[in-house]
């Protein structure tokens, strides 16, 4: 069973511009690198796994793990496939950098029935700052 890690995608107001960088970040070979500053300490469990984007407070999209390069500069790229994958919107909070998350708690690519995936971005951000979801 793979790790998963879900990151923020800082920056982006919209799934389309989340897509939009990532195409820019692309590579001539189909990998798009990912920046980050810290190593992860289960990296080993976290190739074969997704990178889960948060924007507006929902896991909008995911992409495979393929590896992690070492940068020139002390920081480490999380290497994965160019394929996006669009899935239907799971609330999630805020955090900085990225978490880890179980195969168990990771979405599944299916809408989950409690309509939350239906809400506007911007009705469902007002109502998790008042604590309702």
């Amino acid at each position: 069973m793979p790790l998963h890690l879900t990151k923020v995608a800082v920056g982006c107001a919209s799934v389309e511009a989340l897509e939009n960088r990532l195409a820019r970040r692309a590579t001539t070979s189909g990998e798009v690198k990912v920046p980050t500053r810290m190593r992860p300490k289960r990296m080993a469990e976290l190739i074969g796994g997704s990178l889960h984007w948060i924007v507006k407070h929902r896991i909008v999209a995911r992409q495979q793990i393929l590896r992690f390069d070492d940068r020139n500069d002390g920081r480490i790229d999380i290497v994965c496939s160019g394929n996006v994958e669009l899935i239907p919107p799971r609330p999630k909070r805020a955090h900085q950098g990225w978490r880890y998350l179980d195969d168990d708690d990771a979405p599944t690519g299916e809408d989950d029935g409690s309509g939350m995936s239906d809400l506007p971005p911007r009705m469902y951000a007002k109502l998790a700052g008042l604590g309702l979801v």
